[in-house]
Formats: C-alpha cells, sequence, structure tokens
C-alpha cells in the first residue's frame, strides 16, 4: 500500500493571533497510477477501493511536534485509517505559548467539568475534515466521517479523556501516557480522579518507565513514590464498566516518550523520562499493534481477540 499526506490548515475560534492556526496533515491510503498529475503535482488521489476511510485523530502531548507521530500515522494509514495530525502553537499555562493539542482550562475546573469538551481544536479539526471530504480534491468523500477515534499522548490523551462524549462521531478513544488525575491549580482536591468524559469504549496505553508522570505527582498533590499510578486509576475509577470494551494495556520497559520517534531533546519534558528497557522498535510495534487491534475491532467490526496474541512478558492486558 502507498501512503501520501496532505496538508491542510484552521483557524481556532477564540485563539488570540498569531496563534489561531492549527496546520494538520491527513496521512491516507492512495491510488498510484502513474499520471502527470501526480508527477507535476506530488498529489495522489485515495484509493477507492477501501474508502471510505475511518478516521483517526492524533492529540499530540505538549510541545511535541507532528512528525513525532509520522511513524504511527503512517502505520495505520496502511492498516486502512486515515489518519490525522496536526500542530498548534497556541497559549499553554501562565503566559507561555508552544505546541498544544489544546486545553480549554476554563473548562477543566470543578465548577465547569463536563460543561463542553476541553480540547478546544477538535470541532474545528473535524470541521475541516468534513470540508476536505466534501469538495473536489484528493480526498473527496474518501473519509468516514461516522467512524472516528481519537488517539492522544500524555496532555493529548487527557484532552480526549475529556472530550469524547462531546462528539458523537466518536466511536473509540485511545491513550498512551495519559490519566485524568487533575491538578490542583485548578481547584480539585488532591490525588482526585476526574470522570472520563467518554462514551465509547477506551484503550489506555502505559509504559511501565514513564518518568514523566512519576516526576509530576506534585501538580496533582499526590506522592512521588511508587504508589502513584494515576493511568490505572483512571481505569479502574474514571470509566463505566463497559462489557470488556474498555482495555488496559501496559508496556514492560516502555517510558513515556516511547510514542514518538524521533524525539526531541530540546523541548517537552524527555530529560524526566526513565531510560526505556525495551527496544524502541519493539515498544513502537506493540504500540501500533495493540492500537490498530482495538481500531479495527470498533471502528471496523474486527476480533476483540486479537488483543490477547500479544507477548505477555511484553503486554499486560486487563479489561472491564
Amino acid at each position: 500500500m502507498t501512503v501520501r499526506s496532505l496538508w491542510s490548515a484552521v483557524t481556532i475560534p477564540g485563539a488570540p493571533e498569531p496563534y489561531a492556526t492549527a496546520h494538520l496533515k491527513v496521512h491516507y491510503p492512495a491510488l498510484v497510477t502513474g499520471s502527470d498529475t501526480e508527477r507535476l503535482s506530488g498529489v495522489f488521489q485515495a484509493d477507492p477501493s477501501g474508502a471510505p476511510y475511518p478516521v483517526v485523530l492524533v492529540l499530540s502531548g505538549i510541545n511535541v511536534g507532528q512528525d513525532a507521530y509520522r511513524w504511527l500515522a503512517v502505520e495505520l494509514a496502511r492498516q486502512g485509517f486515515a489518519t490525522v495530525t496536526y500542530d498548534w502553537v497556541g497559549p499553554l499555562f501562565a503566559g507561555q505559548v508552544g505546541i498544544t493539542p489544546g486545553v480549554d482550562l476554563a473548562l477543566a475546573r470543578p465548577d465547569t467539568y463536563g460543561e463542553g469538551p476541553t480540547c478546544q481544536a477538535l470541532s474545528p479539526v473535524l470541521d475541516q475534515l468534513a470540508s476536505l471530504n466534501s469538495v473536489a480534491g484528493p480526498l473527496q468523500g474518501a473519509l468516514d466521517l461516522d467512524r472516528v477515534a481519537l488517539f492522544g499522548h500524555s496532555a493529548g490523551g487527557t484532552v480526549a479523556l475529556q472530550s469524547g462524549r462531546f462528539f458523537p462521531q466518536v466511536r473509540a478513544v485511545a491513550t498512551y501516557g495519559a490519566h485524568t488525575m487533575v491538578s490542583t491549580m485548578l481547584g480539585w482536591p488532591a490525588g482526585h480522579i476526574a470522570e472520563a468524559l467518554v462514551d465509547s469504549p477506551v484503550l489506555l496505553l502505559a509504559g511501565t518507565e514513564d518518568g514523566v508522570i512519576a516526576a509530576s505527582a506534585d501538580r496533582y498533590g499526590a506522592a512521588s513514590d511508587g504508589r502513584h499510578d494515576p493511568v490505572s486509576r483512571t481505569f479502574d475509577e474514571a470509566l463505566n464498566d463497559h462489557d470488556g470494551a474498555h482495555v488496559l494495556a501496559t508496556l514492560a520497559g516502555a517510558n513515556h516518550f516511547s510514542v514518538v520517534e524521533p524525539a526531541d531533546p530540546t523541548a517537552a519534558r524527555s530529560f524526566l523520562d526513565r531510560p526505556s528497557t525495551v527496544g524502541g522498535a519493539t515498544a513502537r510495534g506493540a504500540i501500533a499493534g495493540l492500537l490498530a487491534a482495538f481500531l479495527r475491532i470498533h471502528l471496523r467490526g474486527g476480533d476483540p481477540a486479537a488483543l490477547d496474541t500479544f507477548p505477555q512478558d511484553l503486554v499486560s492486558v486487563r479489561r472491564r
């Protein structure tokens, strides 16, 4: 299969200039015809044989550029999912700006939580995908926007867990290195796990060597010891039972940035991470395999048993 990508851009309503534009990239299975148009423009039509393709929207960690997830977007596109990444340089915290999945702190406080999605970018990005799907171009009719999944890393995973319910087209939510423990700076009590605002099945992926989550315990008023495990607590406390459709998959030896390739040591907080004790290619292969299996189940009607085929010394799976 040939995978190609298409760039686009979207305005984020309410964001201050010059930080009001997100740049997105749609990766998709492409049809290669050898035409002059392909040769002269580099633009390839989506392969109609598998269309329309379910859509996976990737929400990045703070200050992690979308190129870090390109390996995953390409792999998912090879497996028949149109996969969207985006960069939004916008407001962060305390007057800072940086790459953000979109975090609406006004809706992340105890008195407003649940009133709307905490990810400001979701609605405009989905609207832009609908436009690309409806107008003449390489993606016309190629996107199945009634079958959408969110995949978020770190803060991107948190806002996915806090936003999925508000978009009925979202059929699945998956995260890596993310949880719903909420900051005391927003007014939450210490160690509080907020309800996940998701009605679809959820896959929580985590690494046993996640140093970033461990080093962030004081943000939540939690003990910075071996008992600080907000991902497992999110699985146990933030999600309602879903007849075994919710899955917690823990990767032995993987760290917070095992989902990233290449890692950028000049940005984000990789300096806090623990060394991974499993090879990067092995960890990424497990992440992509688990995620693709989960997406096939909930976006394509795949076999739930596929999540149990990974080596038990590498992947531990729980369901609820």
